[in-house]
């Protein structure tokens, strides 16, 4: 499964880990994806989207 999150395509983020003698390696950063079970179309799906889009969606639900 990809790590991607459907609602905002966030994805994968790469750059470097800097160590104290500031040497580059590279590494990436992944979306914090959670579970959630949304109402979608009068049932009940189980998504996948990133933490900061599920409280975006709950905010502007208000």
């Amino acid at each position: 499964m990809s790590r991607v999150c459907p609602v905002t395509g966030k994805g994968p983020q790469s750059g470097n880990k800097r160590s104290k003698s500031m040497i580059a390696t590279r590494r990436k950063w992944d979306v914090n994806l959670q579970k959630h079970t949304m109402i979608i179309d009068g049932k009940k799906v189980q998504v996948r989207m990133s933490a900061h889009a599920y409280r975006s969606l709950l905010k502007n639900s208000k």
